[in-house]
């Protein structure tokens, strides 16, 4: 007989989860991940940015990198040069988070295999289900 948890409710998972998932959602955004990747290895400008992400508009790619800003994650340096340049870098919590991405994606591409094999044994044994839906 398993003992239930009382001591847990929406409330105060949401309490604690708020927070963390806000972080969570906007670091592991598509967009962001995209452009902490490509902002890992030093300075990059904007136009470099907008090219080296397939997909990101230029709105997306602003957005983005403005809230990166907010977040402390991303350093917005403008030279006084006519045009003006602008290059971004990754702060040192960023290079942080940049190492656990590393890891993260190192582990996806050590168990790729193995998550596609699981998903067509769970396909198999599941289709009848499937086709019922």
């Amino acid at each position: 007989m398993s003992q239930r948890n009382t001591g847990v409710t929406s409330q105060v998972v949401n309490a604690h989860a708020c927070p963390v998932r806000e972080v969570l959602d906007r670091v592991a955004g598509k967009w962001s991940v995209q452009i902490l990747v490509a902002a890992s290895h030093g300075p990059i400008r904007f136009t470099e940015l907008e090219r080296g992400i397939e997909g990101i508009s230029r709105r997306m790619l602003t957005l983005t990198l403005r809230n990166l800003e907010r977040d402390g994650l991303v350093t917005r340096t403008v030279y006084p040069m006519v045009p003006p340049r602008v290059e971004y870098e990754l702060t040192p919590v960023a290079m942080e988070l940049h190492e656990t991405l590393q890891r993260l994606t190192d582990w996806a591409e050590r168990n790729r295999h193995y998550i596609a094999q699981a998903r067509a044994v769970y396909d198999a044994e599941h289709q009848p289900e499937l086709l019922d839906v």
